[in-house]
């Protein structure tokens, strides 16, 4: 494993799972709560971007030879909430994925802004400044085109763009 400059800042509790072959540069990590997991698997490079874990019984996990660039950031807030990234993903740069709006919202004394899990399929390609938002599963083998805000799902082997995302191609393949 290559760590090069990075911040990082784990509670007691939390579990980090770090193949050998990873490559983080210049990354912030920090993992606040309880009984919270982070995984990185063999082959991951993530440059000078942000993994944040802030609650209690919640996982990140970056599949096998994914690429997270620069600025991005990764983020899981509240309670059960699991962001899960495949195998094969690239992530260009300033890619948001947020599974929490950042505060509760309430109607009625009822909270009506709950995190939700994110899912990220096998080879994704998200371009630059997108923004996946809480309760999204973007299908394998898909394209995120860039500035685009995803808020639905994403079915498999498409290319979805704009603001909100929506499907511009269908029955694509694509190699990184």
């Amino acid at each position: 494993m290559q760590k090069i400059r990075n911040k990082i800042r784990i509670d007691k509790s939390s579990i980090v799972k770090l193949a050998k072959n990873i490559k983080l540069v210049g990354c912030s990590i920090i993992i606040k709560g309880k009984n919270n997991q982070l995984e990185i698997e063999d082959g991951v490079r993530v440059h000078r971007s942000m993994i944040e874990i802030i609650g209690d019984n919640c996982l990140i996990k970056i599949g096998k030879d994914s690429m997270i660039g620069d600025n991005c950031y990764l983020v899981v807030k509240e309670e059960n909430i699991h962001l899960t990234i495949g195998k094969s993903c690239g992530l260009s740069r300033n890619v948001k994925v947020m599974t929490s709006d950042g505060h509760p919202i309430f109607q009625n004394n009822i909270r009506i802004n709950s995190a939700q899990n994110i899912v990220i399929g096998n080879n994704i390609w998200i371009g630059d400044n997108v923004t996946i938002l809480k309760g999204v599963e973007v299908a394998n083998e898909s394209v995120i085109g860039i500035n685009s805000v995803v808020t639905k799902s994403v079915p498999p082997n498409t290319v979805v763009a704009g603001n909100p995302a929506k499907v511009i191609k269908e029955n694509i393949t694509w190699k990184p």
